[in-house]
């Protein structure tokens, strides 16, 4: 099931890198304002809770935290809005790319350049999103047997060992229940969020196309609007 690879990792570091630059507030400071249009009290809205704790984890300032959670109440700020594109890259493999953006005529252009200027293309809407399923995704600081034995118990649909961490997976509706149990037993967690979680993996083993389709991916994940990207490309070659 899982959907981690060299992007993944990839991302996890270039994502430290960004918060150290500052580069990726703008990001989580879109996903907290949208997130609390459901309520600003992060103890009654877990989306706005799990949205915060990535905000602490990448040391954004309490501050900025705050001001994104305020633009709910902002008349004069501009309204955010989320849309999700598909996409085609080298090799056959398929990218979703969710946005948060207050000019859909800005960021569409940007997110189709990223894409047709190293080797990609938009795709239609459906056409690869059906490769994929929405899940929870939680990554715990632990390894083992007893661990992965304990977050199954705490009710996750399935759960591998990577890199040191566990990644674990869970229905879309059932991720904050099982990432509070997670809690609860006393583990680690390092990220929560909800992903388009690749059904079946596209195996790239060229290294000419494994660093075409890294290109794509991140010139997409550079872009101020996108909030994420999510690829079933599983890149085993070496580059």
């Amino acid at each position: 099931m899982s959907g981690h690879s060299k992007w993944s990792t990839i991302k996890r570091e270039k994502g430290a890198k960004d918060a150290k630059r500052g580069a990726v507030f703008t990001k989580i400071g879109n996903q907290i304002a949208i997130a609390a249009r459901s309520g600003i009290d992060p103890t009654m809205n877990s989306v706005l809770a799990m949205a915060i704790e990535s905000a602490k984890q990448a040391n954004m300032p309490a501050a900025n935290i705050q001001r994104a959670i305020d633009r709910v109440a902002d008349k004069n700020a501009a309204v955010l809005e989320e849309i999700t594109y598909e996409g085609m890259g080298p090799g056959g493999v398929g990218i979703i790319i969710e946005t948060a953006t207050d000019n859909k005529n800005r960021t569409f252009p940007e997110v189709r350049s990223a894409l047709t200027k190293n080797g990609g293309r938009v795709a239609d809407a459906g056409s690869v999103a059906f490769q994929f399923t929405r899940k929870g995704v939680i990554n715990v600081i632990a390894n083992g047997e007893d661990a992965l034995l304990a977050i199954l118990d705490a009710g996750a649909e399935d759960a591998i060992e990577e890199d040191g961490d566990i990644i674990v997976y869970t229905e879309q509706k059932e991720l904050t229940k099982v990432r509070q149990a997670l809690i609860d037993t006393g583990l680690t967690i390092k990220e929560a969020e909800l992903q388009y979680v690749p059904n079946a993996h596209v195996v790239i083993d060229d290294p000419e196309v494994a660093r075409k389709v890294l290109k794509i991916l991140d010139a997409l994940d550079d872009l101020d609007d996108v909030v994420n990207v999510h690829t079933n490309a599983d890149i085993t070659a070496e580059i």
